[in-house]
């Protein structure tokens, strides 16, 4: 299913629709199953989404003790490192709305990365009672480089057709991080990318409308017979050729 793209003049209004989109979802998912497992993105981006969220205009309008919450990815740092998304998401989201820690389920980075990696994929498994692990929701972003979550290019975990975790080193960082694999991503009955500031017009262009090339553009990966959206401020959506 093609992408959808919804451009917005404003930041704040890209954080507005995408938080309405998420309340929807979380709504629609919670009626319909008595439950919302949504895939939370790191990164400063979706922080303003998460803080949004646990503001007065959003905190009574959907069921939190309902919603699980899992990452997408994780840096390989402990949990209270300012880099951790986990530590970003608890003072965005989890502190304020107050959510109980068996509803979130964080990467155990104290692990060996390979062993975080497949202790991560285990408990998603586990959740979803074992096998089809499709997620409500998958919020992602989008790098300067055209990756997203942690599919960095040039990594082995491009080419994992397997829906899973995995361990993802990154050379020229020196460092590694943990990731759900496209399929795991792909999987998800909804799928939003929020991208803003003119810094991402490049890497929009690049995953959208180049030829593909998931090496060079790893987010490229993002296919689902699902729901696809973009969330886009005009300024990320500078380059593309067609605002469809």
């Amino acid at each position: 299913m093609q992408a959808k793209l919804n451009i917005f003049s404003s930041e704040q209004e890209v954080l507005q629709h995408l938080a309405n989109y998420f309340m929807e979802i979380a709504n629609q998912a919670i009626k319909e199953n008595g439950m919302f497992n949504v895939s939370l993105s790191g990164g400063s981006s979706p922080k303003k989404l998460y803080e949004m969220l646990a503001s007065p205009d959003y905190k009574e309008k959907i069921a939190w003790d309902k919603v699980y919450f899992f990452f997408g990815d994780e840096r390989y740092v402990p949990a209270n490192d300012p880099n951790s998304n986990f530590l970003m998401a608890k003072k965005a989201l989890f502190e304020p709305l107050q959510i109980h820690s068996s509803q979130i389920v964080p990467v155990n980075t104290t692990l060996p990365p390979e062993q975080a990696a497949e202790a991560y994929a285990s408990a998603v498994y586990t959740h979803f009672k074992p096998y089809n692990a499709r997620f409500d929701l998958v919020l992602l972003g989008l790098g300067d480089n055209a990756h997203t979550a942690s599919l960095f290019p040039h990594t082995s975990i491009l080419h994992e057709e397997e829906s899973s975790v995995k361990a993802v080193w990154l050379e020229d960082q020196q460092v590694y991080r943990i990731s759900m694999t496209a399929a795991m991503i792909n999987a998800a009955h909804h799928i939003a990318f929020l991208v803003y500031d003119a810094g991402k017009a490049e890497a929009v262009h690049q995953v959208l409308e180049e030829n593909e090339n998931i090496e060079q553009y790893p987010a490229q990966l993002i296919k689902t017979d699902g729901d696809l959206q973009w969330f886009l401020d005009e300024a990320a959506a500078s380059k593309l050729a067609e605002k469809r």
